[in-house]
């Protein structure tokens, strides 16, 4: 499937997208449905590679921000 094919799906089922690359050899479809997001990459070559992100559902308040930055910051 096309990265055109795949944009006008999402259209037509009115799911917000935005795109984007982080490859030199691809661009990504981000998606972003209730409980899920999808990042669909489509190659070069033509292959498609999709990786789906569920939530479970629980919600966290701002505290939780103090436990993700220092997991996943950059600096030391």
């Amino acid at each position: 499937m096309t990265p055109f094919a795949i944009i006008a799906r999402l259209n037509a089922a009115r799911i917000h997208h935005t795109i984007t690359s982080i490859r030199d050899d691809a661009i990504m479809i981000d998606a972003a449905v209730p409980g899920e997001r999808w990042e669909i990459e489509v190659f070069e070559d033509g292959h498609v590679e999709i990786e789906r992100y569920t939530s479970d559902c629980e919600i966290a308040g701002e505290a939780a921000l103090v436990d993700l930055f220092a997991r996943f910051s950059d600096t030391q």
